[in-house]
């Protein structure tokens, strides 16, 4: 008898736990993560030892700027070739990859050269955020505490994603959205069992934030008017242009690592190549140097011109995308941000001084222009309208997010196949699930499903007569197995055609004498999956379906056909398009 579902168990405790410690231990990494970007910075283009977060841009070492990300690229490349190739890139996909196939097991050495080559990139002026080393350290260090334990593959992706969850709580003190992008990203799932262990682990995580970095909002803005009517349709019509743009962008960062790829040098030495156009940009334009969370928060508080917005958005670009493409180690969200808001501020001002009548506010539109650029590049939709909410505290932003967000999805996706987070991974022949429904075959219970009219045989049967019967080519007779009754019409076990016409038996052998095991039964009330999932443990096609008041009393029998006939009203339901109302099905 298969076991009926239910959403929680007492693992579940046990799990949690586990997460709010790993939380702990997370949102720490972090906040030594971001001390140590601090310090190399420092010491890069400074010259002094301090840890505190500073911003390259205010370096005055001239032309030698070129040469500092070029000497971080060298070492990344080294740590790359000789520690583990997977520090390349932002880690998302990474780990998505190996949740996907690899039962959520990242390689321990992970936990440690992710953070320190990410920090070795994005202290020599690599133009990355530290959120993505974080999120990937994160869910390196959830899997390496659930491979030392004794877990099943699906409470250690729960982990993973936990840390990864807890990652970017700590850095941008955004728990929600940080469970949004477990759920969107790498759990490709909302079950309670998963989705408590996460929200306990981004909880503690923002907890510890609180403790070590105040509860200050991450990119805080003035008070904001809520948008009027004209002013939502046009945010909504931002979201669709800036949708495009993270298309183009997805395209021209992928272009350029397929460049990469046909250079006739060894990958090491990418990153150093990508680090001499970061340096190259950052002598002109030194505020695309780092991490950049200054320039996101001065965007959104309307402190920088249209001239200096549009230079950042474009040169940000051209700086990350060349990065990144080289297979240097950081982030895609800080990046992506900085570029949606310029982007965005620029659009605002450009409406606010022609239109005056649309009563666009230029922070708003860079606003949701932040957060659309990031819905559709990576289509993480929830993950962007509550992320820009939480770090801005600005609640007459959430319907223009909602509007521009979901356009720039749309659009991403009738545009583009794949995200900024899946192409590479689906480049290598992993197949990332796109769309997270209820599993159809929960909702139907065998009782609605299985067939009532079950050929059965009487236990004080004779082989003989059975055999006759089985000759005589009757419809009833050609089935494979027959479920064994007793003259009260009690189930006691199922035969099958070999059974019967096994030599060694006797002629009046009885057909009860066959049964060599009690009978594999599914009651009238589980669900089809239930029932799936107890023919693959038992390795059979079919059960038979017994009454939920009365266990030894059959009703029916359900197989691996009935289980193809509910997929089939699935597709129906899905594909076949009717009209009811004034038709025919509405006759009476």
């Amino acid at each position: 008898m298969p076991r009926q579902f239910r959403p929680l168990d007492r693992r579940v405790l046990w799990i949690g736990f586990v997460a709010m410690v790993l939380g702990v231990a997370v949102a720490i990494v972090a906040k030594v993560l971001t001390a140590l970007i601090g310090l190399i910075t420092n010491l890069a283009f400074y010259g002094r030892w301090d840890t505190s977060f500073a911003s390259p841009a205010g370096n005055h070492l001239g032309l030698w700027v070129i040469v500092i990300p070029a000497i971080g690229g060298i070492v990344v490349g080294i740590m790359a070739r000789w520690g583990s190739r997977a520090i390349r890139g932002h880690g998302i996909p990474e780990a998505m990859e190996q949740v996907l196939l690899n039962e959520s097991r990242i390689p321990p050495r992970m936990t440690w050269l992710k953070p320190v080559s990410s920090a070795i990139a994005i202290g020599t002026g690599g133009p990355f955020g530290a959120e993505g080393p974080i999120i990937a350290t994160g869910g390196a260090l959830g899997s390496l505490i659930a491979q030392l334990m004794h877990v099943t593959a699906d409470e250690r992706k729960t982990l993973l994603a936990a840390g990864a969850a807890a990652g970017m709580a700590a850095v941008f003190s955004a728990p929600i959205s940080a469970v949004l992008l477990a759920i969107e990203l790498l759990l490709f799932e909302r079950r309670a069992r998963s989705l408590i262990p996460v929200a306990m682990a981004t909880t503690v995580g923002t907890g510890v934030r609180y403790v070590l970095e105040g509860n200050q909002a991450m990119f805080p803005m003035p008070n904001i008017a809520s948008p009027t009517l004209p002013a939502l349709a046009t945010y909504v019509v931002l979201g669709l242009i800036v949708g495009i743009a993270s298309v183009g962008v997805t395209k021209l960062t992928y272009a350029i690592e397929d460049a990469f790829e046909k250079l006739p040098i060894h990958w090491m030495w990418w990153p150093a190549l990508g680090g001499i156009v970061v340096g190259i940009v950052g002598y002109f334009a030194p505020l695309t140097l780092g991490v950049g969370y200054t320039n996101i928060a001065a965007v959104l508080a309307g402190q920088i011109g249209l001239g200096a917005m549009l230079a950042l958005c474009l040169l940000k670009l051209l700086s990350w995308s060349v990065a990144l493409g080289s297979g240097t180690s950081g982030g895609t969200l800080a990046p992506l941000f900085t570029i949606g808001g310029a982007l965005g501020g620029v659009l605002g001002l450009g409406l606010a001084s022609t239109a005056p009548w649309l009563q666009i506010d230029p922070r708003m539109a860079a606003l949701v222009c932040m957060a659309a650029i990031f819905a559709g590049a990576s289509r993480a939709f929830l993950t962007s309208v509550v992320f820009a909410f939480e770090t801005t505290q600005q609640p007459h932003g959430l319907l223009p997010l909602l509007g521009a967000c979901a356009a720039a999805y749309l659009i991403s996706g009738l545009m583009m196949r794949n995200t900024i987070m899946t192409e590479k991974i689906v480049r290598r022949g992993v197949r990332v699930p796109s769309d997270y429904a209820a599993d159809y075959l929960d909702q139907i219970y065998v009782r609605d499903a299985c067939s009532r009219n079950v050929v059965t045989l009487r236990a004080d049967q004779t082989v003989t007569e059975v055999r006759e019967w089985l000759a005589s080519e009757q419809a009833a007779a050609k089935h494979q197995g027959f479920p064994v009754v007793s003259e009260k019409g009690e189930l006691m076990g199922v035969i099958t055609r070999r059974c019967v016409y096994d030599i060694s038996l006797g002629h009046d052998t009885l057909v009860g004498s066959l049964i060599q095991r009690p009978p594999l039964v599914v009651r009238e009330d589980h669900t089809l999956r239930e029932a799936a999932d107890h023919m693959v443990e038992s390795g059979v096609g079919r059960l038979i379906v017994v009454s939920k008041h009365i266990p030894h009393r059959m009703v029916g029998i359900v197989t691996r056909g009935d289980l193809l006939c509910a997929h089939a009203r699935r597709l129906k339901e899905a594909r076949e398009a009717s009209r009811h109302l004034g038709g025919k099905a509405d006759a009476s």
